[in-house]
């Protein structure tokens, strides 16, 4: 029977509606999952949308973490205005999403020079060439602002949304793709919507999200009734407005799934470090035995915590974060976590095999949520989260740079760690005491830039150790960075700047020479190693 005729039948039910058209879905082809006539009527070639766009859009796409983005789309996009620009039209538009995509999207845009403005987060490689270059401008914001931010206006007008599903009922409500992000506003705040529908995700993910549309503006907004990290309270659908829609393109395109990098010495040392601390907490009564809800921010250190995790003696383990990476997965396998909330996968190309072929099992364990639920400040601090995440440097009194080299190259962007680290039960960030082969420092004087204030983190790791810096001063912070974090190299440099700075500081609450603050990066600058 076609997909339409089972969505007119059958009842509003999720579970009833997903495992009638899931007995049909080995035979469908990507034309019947758009169920909606009128849509139909929509369907149209990516070239087609992409002459949609008009010079100076804001497009709000989906995407989070190279999932659930729109992949030929901006590929069109970028096709369209290579030939603009060689006819002398200065076609460009702003870029907004969830957090980073992938190269059909991101690449493909920056490739062609088509994007004036971008947030909130990207970690493509020719867009952080074309900010630091001058050629795109960017403007980095925690993501749980993303969505407020557009829905007060505080970012201006949206043109267009453009967002991945994996397919759409009658009724205009929608099975979202393998992640949320911000698809919510897109949708409720553009003028226009283009529905990619991609029949390479799988209609077994209906089910697995958690769409909260009681969010009122201030000042009528009520309390978010979230108070477990595996809880739902909303719809498993997007509601999609379809008097907005102006196109539907049909893919079957896979989400860009990067595999992750075996632990490394340094990776594997971190994580012990962590789980020691953990269990220690646990032994001074400050943590349950089955720990608090667990955030970690995605990488191959975050990896190695987690497969530490799997190997430890925790169970019964929760999870409240922003993307279920292969280190979560194996958790949930094992048995030793019962519940993760997220807004977004990422994982590896085996993973994504194993998550896909289990999606029953996994849907019960899973919930994926937009990300003003997912980074919510309040969630964050009602549920205890402990939350993990990587860090560029550190300075010796705490403060913390996730996101600029040397001061002012943008890396990638603040993403949620900052919604995390000041609203966490226990705020930990992570890195190995050196970078590049030795010739940087993770931890430095002063951090050239500060994403996180020393205010905000708790606790710092590195390959060398662990510094708890909760209730201490600034000066007792110094001395337990430099003892416990530092390389072996730096430290002695490290210990020198501090013992003069107690000598010659213009005040002893923070003593700091700033005529030398940022010797280190100075010298990396002059020279390609902050070694003296």
């Amino acid at each position: 029977m076609p997909l339409r005729a089972l969505a007119l039948k059958v009842s509003c039910n999720p579970i009833f509606i997903r495992e009638k058209v899931l007995m049909a879905s080995t035979t469908t082809t990507p034309n019947n999952r758009v169920l909606n006539a009128t849509l139909r009527q929509r369907i149209m070639s990516a070239d087609e949308a992409a002459a949609l766009v008009r010079n100076g859009d804001h497009i709000g796409m989906s995407g989070f973490t190279g999932s659930g983005y729109p992949k030929e789309f901006p590929v069109a996009l970028a096709r369209r205005m290579d030939k603009a620009h060689q006819a002398g039209d200065p076609l460009r538009v702003g870029v907004f999403t969830g957090a980073s995509t992938g190269p059909e999207l991101d690449g493909a845009l920056a490739a062609a020079n088509g994007v004036e403005v971008r947030l909130p987060y990207q970690s493509d490689p020719a867009v952080r060439k074309r900010i630091n270059d001058g050629d795109m401008e960017y403007v980095d914001i925690h993501l749980s602002h993303v969505a407020q931010y557009m829905e007060y206006g505080f970012l201006g007008k949206l043109n267009m949304a453009v967002i991945e599903v994996a397919a759409i009922y009658e009724d205009g409500r929608a099975i979202p793709s393998t992640s949320l992000g911000n698809n919510k506003s897109w949708l409720e705040c553009a003028d226009r919507i283009i529905l990619e529908v991609n029949s390479w995700q799988s209609m077994e993910l209906e089910g697995m999200h958690d769409i909260y549309y009681g969010m009122a503006a201030p000042p009528n907004r009520d309390p978010i009734p979230l108070t477990r990290a595996g809880q739902r309270m909303g719809s498993p659908y997007l509601h999609i407005p379809l008097d907005k829609v102006v196109a539907i393109i049909e893919t079957h395109s896979p989400d860009r799934n990067t595999a992750f990098k075996e632990p490394d010495r340094a990776s594997q040392q971190i994580a012990g470090n962590i789980l020691e601390f953990l269990e220690w907490e646990v032994k001074k009564g400050r943590l349950p035995v089955d720990l608090l809800p667990l955030q970690s921010g995605v990488g191959n250190i975050a990896n190695a915590v987690l497969f530490g995790l799997e190997q430890g003696k925790f169970h019964n383990l929760t999870a409240y974060t922003e993307v279920i990476q292969d280190g979560m997965i194996g958790l949930i396998k094992s048995g030793k976590m019962v519940s993760a909330s997220a807004t977004a996968f990422s994982l590896g190309p085996e993973m994504i095999k194993e998550v896909y072929g289990n999606l029953a099992n996994y849907r019960k364990s899973i919930v994926l949520r937009g990300q003003d639920i997912s980074n919510n400040p309040g969630v964050i601090r009602r549920l205890g989260v402990i939350s993990m995440n990587g860090m560029l440097e550190a300075d010796i009194y705490g403060n913390v740079n996730s996101t600029h080299v040397m001061g002012s190259k943008i890396m990638n962007g603040i993403g949620g760690s900052g919604d995390f680290a000041r609203n966490a039960y226990l705020s930990i960030f992570m890195a190995p005491s050196n970078a590049a082969k030795g010739s940087i420092s993770t931890i430095v004087p002063m951090v050239s830039h500060v994403d996180h204030t020393e205010h905000d983190t708790q606790i710092l790791v590195t390959e060398k150790g662990l510094a708890d810096l909760r209730g201490l001063s600034p000066k007792q912070r110094a001395r337990l960075v430099i003892e416990k974090l530092a390389g072996d190299d730096y430290k002695p440099l490290l210990q020198d700047y501090f013992d003069r700075a107690l000598k010659s500081g213009n005040g002893m609450h923070t003593p700091h020479m700033l005529n030398e603050a940022h010797s280190f990066h100075e010298r990396y600058i002059k020279t390609g190693k902050m070694l003296a």
